[in-house]
């Protein structure tokens, strides 16, 4: 079963390809994906990788997390579903605000 990692603080410079590489010594890459700001192009300074085995993943957290790399100390650590943090998601309507009252 595959595992997706968050992997932050990195480099600004580096490359998907690059970044493959660095988890690659650690297990079989599913795919890598770099945030990049949508109107410079320019990365964000952070990453998603899925590692197709679990077991690999957490080898690659171990080994990579607090590394140093590029001159930065990188943050790796299992990624979050968006969709279970914050609460939900969506708000809902809130009580009414007097609607109905005349």
């Amino acid at each position: 079963m595959s595992k997706k990692l968050y992997v932050g603080n990195l480099p600004f410079t580096m490359t998907e390809d690059e970044l493959r590489e660095v988890f690659e010594r650690h297990g079989s890459v599913a795919s890598v994906n770099v945030i990049t700001d949508r109107e410079t192009g320019r990365a964000r300074g952070f990453a998603f990788v899925e590692m197709e085995d679990a077991t690999a993943a957490d080898k690659a957290i171990q080994a990579l997390d607090g590394s140093e790399f590029g001159g930065r100390n990188l943050r790796v650590n299992e990624a979050q579903d968006k969709r279970r943090t914050g609460g939900g998601g969506g708000g809902g309507g809130g009580g009414g605000g007097g609607r109905g009252r005349y």
